[in-house]
């Protein structure tokens, strides 16, 4: 209505704040208020208290209550709750007419007006039928033109079987027939869970697989600009300090993380959001629910740390759909266990290297995608056995139940998906990593042209913990890429290198055989590929995942133990490792 076009997705409990746009009409400009979905006006959740609060207030001049009709049923129960409270200025939606008519489900909105005493209209919001109509209703509503009836009987729960019964048709006897057999196999005990991994194999094969030609394309074209800039500041007599600064520095760090992070988002996301919009992602949620309940968690989490393979910063915020606050503090301290898209070329690249043969092509896509599988099934028990600790310790508490509404599958709209989350989320979070990139790599290009004694100031880090490094099984030069990427994880790998050659700015990733050659060369072995993969998934989250906490957190204390709780982790698991292997 309003041509925001806010995310939203196919399941309850996504949005939990209130949302406003404008739009015009016949001459006026009329904001409407998105408020979150719940299930009743006694709230049990933040979602449910943010609706009956606002609903109780009275500052509006229409409420539109929008009922699925692919549910209408269980929907009135709580259009009745409303009604009870306030009815002089309600407007009854049922909107998703159009899947309603696919399941052979008819709604007679005229009778049900009557029977109500309130408008009522049908809408199918995505193709924009019944918009207009709405609008027009709205303007009477909120003028105040609209003549509401009287009726003889109570709103109660019986009254919504009555309206049921004599306002909707139902042609098939078993109009879920379709989404019962899916769910037979997608939330089966026996199934269910293998299913949820072959879709994961599916969407990291395909981001995998489809990143690689863009990502070097964007490479050649970024390392061409950078000459011609490199010609246009000669050209302008800049002096060499600045100019080494500029595209050593801030230019070669930005463009290397928008080489690197824009390819594999913008397959990932737009893969994601299909998940989401057919319906699915709530499935993935109940499939989980017994294993977070047993860590003493909540069965959201595995909601925000299917996020947090997108983006951990992102993962956080999306923690709000978590009624209990210990437990969505919970989610937040473990949710930097998921490796984050950031992550994912240095764990290829580390796994190509050190645990693969010679294929190439859709094989080798496929022999990653399978060792990246197992190290995400390595993150996921580690986030649910840290969740375990804190539920014990500083986050006592018994884990809430919680009523998670299986949507109905639908097809979802591709188009709208690739543009949407492409604008939403993919250049959303690039713009923010690119915003804390290019301070961070001046700032390394600082520390690897500063010279004490003929040896960077970098080295002399490294140098320095490099006893640490070596007895967690890692190096110098490793721990220090990982605090100097503490910006964004794209540009560990290439610091390491940085460090390795002592050359004074980041450098491009050479052939996967020549960087092997270059690490093996310094030290490498199966033990710290097997090390560096397992801090890379156990480590502080990155700046703007840490920022985010601390402004969901509003607490200093909670972003310092998000810091911490990962580092610590990282370190116990690669001093087991180096002791074991």
């Amino acid at each position: 209505m309003t041509g925001l076009h806010q995310h939203t997705g196919n399941w309850p409990g996504k949005t939990v704040e209130n949302i406003t746009g404008e739009y015009s009409y016949n001459g006026k400009k009329y904001e409407v208020c998105d408020l979150p979905g719940t299930y009743s006006l006694e709230p049990n959740s933040a979602e449910e208290e943010v609706t009956s609060s606002y609903i109780r207030s009275g500052r509006y001049n229409a409420l539109i209550i929008i009922l699925d009709a692919t549910c209408i049923q269980r929907n009135l129960r709580f259009a009745m709750q409303i009604l009870k409270f306030v009815k002089a200025k309600t407007i009854i939606c049922i909107n998703l007419i159009d899947e309603a008519e696919k399941k052979g489900i008819t709604v007679n909105s005229k009778r049900m007006s009557e029977m109500l005493g309130v408008p009522v209209i049908k809408t199918a919001a995505r193709d924009n039928k019944g918009l207009e109509e709405l609008k027009s209703l709205i303007e009477c509503v909120a003028e105040e033109k609209y003549n509401y009836t009287d009726n003889n009987y109570a709103y109660s729960e019986q009254y919504a079987e009555q309206i049921f019964k004599d306002c909707c048709n139902i042609s098939d006897n078993e109009p879920d027939k379709k989404d019962r057999m899916i769910d037979r196999i997608l939330i089966s005990k026996r199934f269910g869970i293998p299913a949820m991994i072959l879709v994961l194999c599916i969407i990291f094969f395909i981001t995998i697989w489809g990143a690689n030609v863009p990502s070097q394309f964007l490479m050649v074209l970024f390392e061409k600009v950078g000459e011609k800039l490199t010609q246009i500041l000669e050209g302008i007599h800049c002096p060499g300090l600045i100019e080494s600064a500029l595209i050593d520095g801030v230019y070669t760090t930005v463009t290397w993380i928008i080489a690197v992070m824009l390819p594999p988002m913008a397959i990932f996301f737009p893969l994601f959001t299909l998940l989401e919009d057919s319906g699915y992602l709530p499935r993935i949620a109940f499939n989980l629910d017994s294993c977070f309940q047993k860590a003493g968690a909540h069965g959201k989490q595995s909601l925000t740390i299917a996020m947090g393979f997108g983006c951990n910063a992102c993962a956080v915020t999306g923690c709000r759909i978590i009624d209990s606050p210990r437990e969505r503090l919970i989610a937040i301290l473990t949710n930097s266990f998921t490796p984050c898209n950031g992550r994912f070329p240095m764990l290829i690249a580390i796994i190509s290297m050190f645990m693969l043969g010679n294929n190439n092509g859709a094989a080798a896509a496929a022999e990653k995608t399978g060792i990246l599988i197992i190290v995400i099934a390595i993150s996921l028990g580690v986030t649910l056995l840290i969740s375990k600790l804190l539920s014990k310790t500083v986050l006592k508490g018994i884990p809430s139940s919680f009523v998670l509404e299986l949507p109905p599958y639908r097809h979802p709209q591709f188009i709208k998906v690739i543009i949407r989350s492409i604008f939403d989320r993919t250049l959303f979070v690039l713009g923010r990593a690119v915003a804390v990139a290019a301070p961070a790599g001046l700032f390394i290009w600082v520390l690897a042209n500063i010279k004490i004694a003929d040896i960077s100031v970098l080295v002399h880090m490294k140098n320095l913990i490099d006893p640490v490094g070596i007895a967690i099984g890692l190096d110098g030069a490793i721990l220090m890429a990982f605090f100097l990427g503490l910006p964004a994880n794209e540009i560990v790998l290439p610091i390491i290198l940085m460090i390795y050659l002592q050359t004074g700015s980041l450098n491009e990733l050479p052939d996967i055989e020549v960087l092997k050659t270059i690490l093996i060369e310094n030290g490498w072995t199966f033990t710290t590929a097997i090390c560096t993969i397992v801090f890379s998934l156990f480590h502080f989250p990155c700046s703007t995942t840490l920022l985010t906490i601390h402004k969901e957190t509003k607490s200093i204390k909670w972003t310092l133990a998000s810091f911490i709780i990962p580092l610590l982790t990282g370190v116990i698991v690669c001093l087991f490792i180096k002791i074991i292997i």
